[in-house]
């Protein structure tokens, strides 16, 4: 005779996991409209991978640069899709994080060891990464509006960009950014449009080669996997996906995967809006001789460039909390779930002002931006982004063996390994470089 826990004790710890579940980041606000996913997503994806695109395109060469970016954009859509509609496929039950989806798939104990580093190498990247492009942003800025001031370390502007976050993080949900995420959204696709508007207007340069710049093959092979790894970087969105349709409202007649869907749509028409022009005219106008980040090419006119520095240091401050906020998740579920802490507001201070020292720390301290894309961007972007969800969807729903299903989820996998293989070799090779030259704290 199995004994049965006392009810008493049943409904204390169903309150308890519903007062813990209601205090959570991810699943504290579900009253989302299909708007906010549209921008949330905008946010999330266009991020400023977008502005070293042509820099991208320079490594890769015009016919294997426009297939890569391309084949992204729709195998990237293509499992965006398939984690918006296994987000409720149990009914009654809702995947509000990739790791519980993840737990569906391969177990309790494997599906956290698979799914969990993954998403906090993409997440804590982008953040160490978005903590330099803000702090960069901000020298360009303060560069180009006083050309006759005092030059002020990197290091300070990464902490002048770090300081918003320390109040920005206490924001408490997904909804209570969405003002935030609407400002960034817009300026992603300001920005986007002042970067390959201006490179228009400037018009081919008189000296542009579009052969590739290294003098090895070997030098050409190593850039090429770069240039792979910054593409990669770009279609990064995946890490947040779910936890954005955790906040969108839910009921068996209308499950969250329309309003979802509808929102993914729309962010994708802006991403390609924002990423096809830049990285095409960007490499057409400036050739192989383009920076890593196209704003540094476009010198003139000063203020344009200024403005569009400024764009990017708004859109970076969203992205980051976008991308900061399922790490407070993990973090917060940890400690209460786990260590048994009560969640309170000073729990909270604590662990988010940490999270921004660490991530404005290293980020002072590894600013080699373009090389630091491309090793992430391999790494760990393409196996969440290109073909977790393929391998997930192939566990869960079986599709017939050689049927469309099968191959299109096969071929994704294949181009998804392919990158996360030989990104990180060129980006690797390219941070080595730069540290050559590197002085700390400069």
């Amino acid at each position: 005779m199995v004994s049965q826990p006392p009810q008493d004790d049943y409904d204390e710890k169903s309150a308890r996991q519903k007062e813990i579940d209601a205090w959570l980041p991810i699943t504290s606000s579900r009253n989302a409209k299909w708007w906010y996913s549209a921008f949330h997503n905008v946010t999330a994806m266009v991020g400023a991978g977008v502005l070293g695109l042509p820099y991208a395109m320079s490594q890769l060469g015009w016919g294997p640069g426009i297939t890569v970016m391309v084949l992204s954009w729709i195998i990237t859509l293509y499992t965006l899709w398939q984690m918006v509609e296994m987000h409720e496929m149990v009914p009654g039950k809702r995947f509000d994080r990739y790791h519980e989806l993840g737990q569906h798939a391969f177990g309790e104990k494997l599906g956290l060891y698979i799914v969990v580093p993954q998403q906090l190498i993409v997440e804590i990247g982008v953040c160490i990464v978005y903590m330099v492009t803000g702090g960069k942003s901000l020298k360009k800025f303060h560069d180009l509006v006083c050309d006759d001031c005092k030059p002020i370390k990197l290091t300070y502007f990464i902490m002048i960009f770090a300081s918003v976050h320390f109040v920005l993080s206490h924001l408490p949900n997904f909804n209570s950014i969405s003002g935030v995420s609407l400002a960034a959204a817009v300026m992603s696709l300001s920005y986007s449009t002042i970067a390959w508007a201006a490179s228009a207007s400037k018009g081919v340069q008189e000296d542009v080669e579009y052969g590739y710049k290294a003098k090895s093959t070997a030098g050409t092979v190593f850039n090429f996997f770069s240039g792979l790894g910054d593409v990669a970087f770009a279609y990064a969105g995946h890490n947040v996906v779910l936890e954005i349709q955790a906040t969108i409202p839910s009921t068996p007649e209308k499950p969250s995967k329309g309003p979802m869907w509808k929102g993914v749509i729309v962010a994708y028409i802006v991403v390609a809006l924002c990423y096809f022009p830049v990285a095409f005219v960007g490499y057409y106008i400036f050739g192989n001789g383009v920076d890593d980040n196209i704003l540094m090419s476009l010198k003139k006119p000063a203020w344009l460039i200024a403005t569009a520095n400024m764009f990017v240091v708004i859109h970076v401050i969203g992205s980051y909390q976008i991308y900061a906020m399922p790490v407070f998740d993990m973090m917060e579920t940890l400690l209460v779930k786990k260590l048994n802490f009560r969640p309170t507001t000073i729990l909270r201070f604590c662990v988010r002002n940490f999270y921004v020292a660490v991530t404005m720390f290293l980020g002072m301290t590894f600013p080699f931006f373009g090389g630091l894309l491309a090793f992430f961007g391999g790494f760990a972007f393409a196996p969440t982004t290109y073909f977790l969800p393929c391998i997930i969807w192939l566990a869960i729903y079986k599709p017939r063996k050689y049927g469309l299903s099968w191959w299109a989820n096969w071929v994704c996998i294949v181009f998804g390994i392919f990158l996360m293989v030989l990104s990180p070799i060129g980006g690797l090779r390219t941070i080595v470089i730069q540290a050559k030259e590197y002085k700390f704290y400069s």
